[in-house]
């Protein structure tokens, strides 16, 4: 039977093409550089904000404590005092939403396949808010290209492209398999989407920027790709 030739596997095959390639000398950075910008063209264009990511059975979820853990901080982050989310850049209303406005607005839940850049994979109920429904509540500018999610787990941030982030499977998380989310899995607020490999999926999230400009994120400014599509 043929291989089912999916947006995820034409980018493997394209990755490991170029692992076997195993360029090397003094052309090795342009080269790579260049196959980063046409990959992510090539993610980029065959984006679409109608596919949605498949949903998953209850039978399929993976037990909590196999579900890797991870955060930069050299202890679990805990949220500061008086914890909201703090909405602003390109929009006309900026301010910051406590956990009871965001728990108030239209819930999205969705048990779907997250992806490593690591090569593991898990399966879990992720529940929230969209993304598009705080930029509704904060009017954001037509300017907006981008947008920029910080977290308090040691400066950790990831910027994406406004349409993954407008995406309809991009949450806020306040819940994991239909409980409140665990502070292991980035409560009280965590970024999660079907559409961006793990790193994108910014854990302990306190802040969102709307912005004209695309910056970096603190995996993508050590390499990483930018897009990460999944």
């Amino acid at each position: 039977m043929a291989k089912l030739i999916t947006r995820r596997n034409a980018l493997l095959s394209i990755g490991s093409a170029l692992t076997v390639a195993g360029c090397s000398g003094s052309i090795t950075g342009g080269f790579l550089k260049g196959m980063e910008k046409w990959n992510e063209w090539f993610q980029e264009l065959l984006f679409s904000s109608s596919r949605l990511a498949p949903e998953q059975p209850l039978s399929a979820t993976t037990p909590e404590m196999d579900f890797p853990v991870y955060f930069i901080s050299d202890m679990m982050p805990t949220p500061p005092i008086g914890w909201t989310l703090k909405v602003g850049g390109l929009v006309s209303h900026p301010g910051n939403f406590t956990l009871d406005q965001l728990a108030a607005m239209p819930t999205t839940s969705m048990r779907i396949q997250h992806h490593c850049v690591e090569g593991w994979s898990a399966i879990a109920q992720w529940s929230g808010p969209r993304v598009s429904e705080i930029a509704r509540a904060v009017k954001v500018d037509p300017s907006a290209r981008y947008v920029e999610f910080r977290s308090f787990d040691s400066g950790y941030w990831s910027s994406w492209d406004m349409p993954s982030a407008m995406h309809p499977q991009t949450i806020l998380a306040l819940q994991m398999n239909g409980q409140q989310l665990p502070p292991e899995h980035g409560a009280p607020l965590r970024l999660y989407s079907g559409v961006k490999l793990g790193y994108k999926n910014v854990k302990y999230v306190n802040e969102i920027n709307f912005l004209s400009d695309r910056t970096g994120g603190y995996w993508e400014n050590q390499g990483y790709e930018w897009f990460a599509g999944t």
